[in-house]
Formats: structure tokens, sequence, C-alpha cells
């Protein structure tokens, strides 16, 4: 990023690290989502899985800094085959939550996690991405068949004692409308689901997303005199671990002036907020958080 473009863009102030997220699996996904900000499929390498080891490390020095809840995407996080173990050490310190398209998640996992949810004091949570209210709009945006499959382990999850939140994002026309939310909570009850959980993802216009209908026009950007409230964007209070270091949110790991540090403690600082992206969290008042 140019040094006139930081001139000419607003800052968020670092508050405090509530929230840290991993990119357990890295950019390693099983399925290639039309709309995904990072472009994340079976091939892509670049950023790698994190080890138990590394976050562990990672985890020793949130607690130190006082970390509120920890989130875990990827990728497809139960890719990475120490998912478990690593959601059994953070549950120790905080509330955990793992966001993943559903398609791993047969009867024997559903049970493991209900186990880790009743051997914590604190919550467990699923987030599993839909994209449309049947396979018509699922599948076109994540593969043929995956609906049905998806769906089947939110059953699994519900059946084990565990309640998922299902997150839409708004590529799917009128989801962010009350009708269209009350479809699909309506549609939950109908399979058994009392108490559905829904949260409507805004667009980001990177990754395959931008290849898939267009890239971010010029004029979205934040002007200098933009106000921005740190309490509303999550660059005000979370990070994101990569293998490749620590970065401002989980939307900008492509982008190397995102990246703020090695460790935790490096990345407590104000991070301009120069990028397209950050348009799209100023204006339409997104927040990765569950």
């Amino acid at each position: 990023m140019s040094e006139d473009r930081r001139a000419t863009c607003p800052s968020v102030p670092f508050l405090s690290l509530d929230t840290l997220w991993f990119q357990v699996a890295g950019t390693l996904c099983n399925l290639r989502c039309t709309h995904c900000f990072i472009a994340c499929s079976p091939h892509n390498h670049s950023h790698g899985m994190l080890s138990l080891a590394t976050v562990r490390r990672y985890l020793k020095e949130a607690e130190a800094l006082g970390v509120k809840e920890y989130y875990f995407t990827g990728g497809e996080p139960f890719m990475n085959r120490e998912l478990l173990p690593i959601l059994e050490e953070t549950l120790r310190l905080g509330p955990a939550t793992v966001l993943t398209n559903g398609l791993f998640l047969d009867a024997k996992r559903c049970a493991k996690l209900q186990a880790l949810q009743l051997g914590s004091e604190y919550s467990l949570d699923l987030r599993i991405s839909v994209d449309g209210w049947g396979p018509d709009d699922h599948d076109r945006i994540r593969g043929p068949g995956t609906f049905s499959r998806t769906m089947a382990g939110v059953r699994r999850l519900w059946d084990a004692g565990l309640n998922p939140v299902l997150t839409v994002t708004e590529l799917a026309e009128g989801v962010a409308s009350p009708s269209g939310r009350e479809r699909f909570l309506e549609q939950l009850r109908g399979m058994g689901i009392s108490k559905p959980r829904l949260k409507v993802l805004s667009l980001f216009r990177l990754g395959a997303e931008e290849r898939r209908q267009r890239g971010y026009h010029p004029w979205e950007r934040l002007e200098p005199d933009t106000k921005v409230d740190p309490e509303q964007l999550q660059c005000g209070s979370g990070r994101m671990v990569t293998s490749q270091g620590v970065y401002v949110c989980p939307i900008l790991i492509d982008v190397p002036g995102a990246r703020m540090g090695q460790t935790l403690l490096e990345t407590l600082r104000p991070f301009d907020l120069a990028y397209p992206a950050c348009y799209t969290c100023h204006v339409q008042g997104v927040t990765c958080r569950t």
C-alpha cells in the first residue's frame, strides 16, 4: 500500500484483544465456492495448516493478553486432523467457534464435539455455511449434492445436542430481508430444530467473488474524514493467526499490508482502513463474530 493511500484513509484505534481467529486449515478446502473471498480450494496452499503446537503457543500468549473468545476457520477446519485436540486446549481458556461447510460432520465426530462441549465450562459453537434455501442456489455455488449433505450435518449436530448457527451470504436474493430470514428459520424448524440460529453475511468482492462477478469499484474506499467506530469493527479488538503470521482480520489474509507481525504482542496497534474490504465492513456493519 502506498504512503499516499495511507495518508488518505481513516485509521481504527486498537482497543483490546478480545477475539482471536485461527486460519487452522490454511487455505485448503474440499470445495471451490464461487464467492470465497480468499479463493480456498483443495490446491490452494498460500496459507498452511496450523499445528497443535503452533496453536498452543498463540493460546498461551492470548491468555496473557486477556483474549475472551476464539474462532477457527479455513479453508475447511475439519481438514486439519488436529482440530479436536486444538479445540480441547482452547476450551480450557474460553468459548470457541468453528466455521465449517458441514460436510465432515458424521455422527461420530458430532458426538466427539458434544463431549468437548460437555467437558468445558465454555461454549462450543459450530457455524455452518449455507447459500440459499435449497440445492438450486447452494449447489450452484458450492457443488452438486452439497446442500443435502450439509443439512444432514446440521441435523446430526442437533441430534448430538449441539445447536449450530447457519450462516448464509447475501448472494441468495432476498435472504437479508425479514421475510427471507423467516423463511430460513421456518425451514430449520421443519427439520425439527426448535431454536434455529441464523447469521446473514455480506459479500466481499475479493478472491473467487472478484472473478465471479466483479471487484471493487475505485470509489469503494473509505475517505479520510469517514468516522469509524472501533467497537463496531473487528480490527479494533481482534486479530487472525495464519501460518504466515498475524493479520488484522480474517478477510485480508491475502493482502500483504494486512500482516501485522509474527506474535500477538506485535499487532496491538492501530490499523489503517486503506483496503476495499474495509469499505464493506464499515458500510454494511459487518462483523465476523457469531
